[in-house]
């Protein structure tokens, strides 16, 4: 693991990392693949001009079709358990759909650390607090260089359905070349309407923005994230 590894990706400025925490942080002991149980709570957002703005220069003349937000706790990972905050942009190439995390933020170092070099994305340290559960609260803020706040309420019904599906993450490695990781999903998700409120002075709110979005919730999962494949 290289220095430019964790400090050379393109992400918004709320995953700018402070040299004080870059000092602390470990070397990336957990390589691709790594397979998780977790639950969590999706929603999905409108795309447009300011989503586009949150892609790196390689996939910049992707169009932004739409943003999907998240909370996911992670109950059995390869680094342990961990908690996270993520803002997506769903784009396509031809008729391939594919998403690319434009924001993502955990409270666990050697999750940052794994995350930054096993597919560059890129992660920085987050503060959660509140219950990931129907009719709760739940909000993660900025722990290190820049504040911002992403808080949900949801407000789930219907019956859990059983899920299996895939999905590819495109990412911009610090040496500029795309990476594409496959991600399979196995677990029970329920239909949620979700209440949202995002704070930064940078840029987060212009994309992931506050409001009301229809959503899911996950209430059991197991989740594998391929090692990337070069475009």
């Amino acid at each position: 693991m290289t220095r430019i590894e964790l400090t050379g990706l393109r992400g918004v400025p709320e995953t700018a990392l402070s040299e004080a925490l870059i000092a602390t942080l470990p070397i990336n002991q957990t390589p691709a693949p790594w397979e998780c149980r977790c639950s969590a709570l999706l929603w999905l957002g409108r795309g447009g001009r300011n989503a586009a703005l949150a892609l790196p220069p390689a996939l910049s003349n992707s169009p932004a079709l739409a943003t999907v937000g998240g909370f996911v706790r992670y109950s059995q990972t390869p680094v342990g358990p961990y908690d996270e905050v993520l803002g997506l942009v769903g784009s396509w190439s031809g008729l391939q759909p594919w998403g690319h995390v434009a924001f993502m933020s955990v409270d666990s170092q050697a999750s940052l650390v794994g995350g930054r070099t096993n597919w560059a994305m890129p992660k920085t340290l987050a503060r959660f607090d509140g219950e990931l559960a129907d009719g709760k609260h739940f909000t993660g803020s900025g722990a290190d260089l820049v504040a911002w706040s992403v808080s949900a309420k949801p407000r789930v019904f219907g019956p859990a359905i059983p899920l299996k599906a895939k999905g590819k993450a495109r990412q911009q490695f610090s040496d500029g070349r795309i990476g594409e990781s496959l991600l399979t999903f196995a677990g029970k998700i329920r239909p949620a309407f979700v209440t949202t409120s995002v704070s930064s002075a940078e840029t987060l709110p212009t994309w992931l923005r506050s409001g009301k979005h229809i959503g899911v919730f996950v209430e059991d999962a197991t989740i594998t994230l391929g090692e990337p494949i070069f475009c």
